[in-house]
């Protein structure tokens, strides 16, 4: 098994020369195509650790390399022979349902900074689990209202064959109030989307909305420029974050987008938290980074109140979400997931530098759909 980072430790032993109080385990993805997104997870998380200058917190941080058999692995080890309290990390709904549901079940929490499947919202819910990022179906139920409100009537909708891809899907639709002009499952990891590109360009689509993360995004984008295929193309923000516009380039210019945080969210924490990460990191940070931030905080915020030993306890101030968010307004629903606001955002470009501006909301103080499913 191929073990990037063996451990990360903030401070591992405090002024007495113990251990340190509480353990943090981080199974994120930080090879191979999807190594973007985890890389800036964990940044935002670890950031918000180093600002915090707490001496008591350890964080174990490993790669998943995008394989639920490995992350699952990884979390039995760090349960069973590291003794973690939190488990968070993971990028990939695959890989969280491979792993949370065992977790939660063994009596550790899980704070997930990105993947939100539907399952893991309703009927899997857990009251160990906690989503910061949001449930999967958010962002693209967001480019739905959004695509009402642009006056699609006829949208071609494609997405990866896996549960985060599944939940886009559905939450597009949900929201949107046209017909479909073709609807495509491709497969997870696909690099070449001709024969997708060619479905599009029959389909007398007036629209095109996708969900393609990490380099399945790049690459259709990229292909999609080249087509000559000349129709408004929307997606949610994991389509078009920070790190993937560099690649991109001159292709995204001009396309809307959906996301819960861009770095234009005009308040003070979220201000603070672009200009830190940028200090130490030397990069704008992106979605997957504020989420990691978040995470962090909203962990420490807990950890003002009680240890993650007092399970109750802990519980109780993990709900309570008493943190400043990048975001801004957030709390928690019924179901451990947030309510928040979604905006639609639009690429441009800064000098050399490809990011979004916010052009406006797209959905406010919105809920998932499976909350009511339930039964915690």
């Amino acid at each position: 098994m191929k073990k990037l980072l063996v451990t990360l430790v903030l401070t591992a032993l405090s002024a007495t020369g113990t251990l340190s109080e509480v353990r943090v385990g981080m199974i994120t993805t930080l090879s191979g195509g999807g190594a973007g997104l985890g890389i800036d997870v964990r940044d935002g998380f670890m950031l918000a650790i180093k600002q915090s200058g707490r001496d008591d917190i350890e964080v174990v941080i490993e790669d998943d390399q995008r394989k639920p058999d490995i992350a699952v692995q990884l979390a039995d080890k760090m349960i069973q022979s590291e003794n973690v309290d939190v488990l968070t990390g993971i990028i990939w709904s695959n890989l969280a349902m491979a792993v949370v549901p065992g977790a939660t079940a063994q009596g550790t929490f899980y704070l997930s900074p990105n993947a939100g499947p539907s399952l893991l919202a309703g009927r899997g819910c857990h009251e160990n689990y906690f989503n910061v990022a949001w449930q999967n179906d958010n962002l693209h139920e967001a480019a739905g209202a959004h695509a009402n409100t642009a006056g699609y009537r006829n949208s071609f909708i494609l997405a990866p064959n896996y549960p985060a891809g599944q939940d886009a899907l559905t939450g597009y639709k949900r929201m949107y109030d046209g017909a479909l002009a073709g609807e495509v499952f491709t497969k997870l990891g696909q690099t070449d989307y001709a024969a997708e590109i060619a479905q599009i360009r029959a389909s007398g689509a007036d629209s095109v909305f996708f969900f393609l993360p990490g380099g399945m995004g790049i690459s259709f984008l990229k292909q999609y420029a080249d087509s000559g295929v000349d129709m408004p193309v929307l997606g949610p923000a994991f389509s078009f974050d920070q790190g993937i516009l560099q690649a991109v380039g001159d292709a995204a210019l001009g396309v809307v987008n959906t996301s819960q945080w861009n770095k234009d969210i005009d308040i003070p924490v979220n201000a603070a938290f672009v200009e830190s990460f940028q200090k130490e990191y030397g990069r704008l940070p992106s979605l997957y980074a504020s989420q990691g931030f978040d995470t962090a905080n909203l962990l420490l915020s807990a950890l003002e109140v009680a240890n993650p030993s007092d399970m109750d306890a802990f519980r109780t101030a993990l709900r309570a979400a008493d943190f400043a968010s990048t975001r801004g307004d957030f709390r928690f629903g019924p179901n451990h997931h947030p309510i928040q606001t979604l905006y639609a955002r639009e690429v441009i470009r800064e000098g050399d530098v490809y990011t979004n501006r916010i052009i406006g909301v797209a959905l406010a103080d919105h809920a998932d759909a499976y909350a009511g499913d339930c039964a915690m």
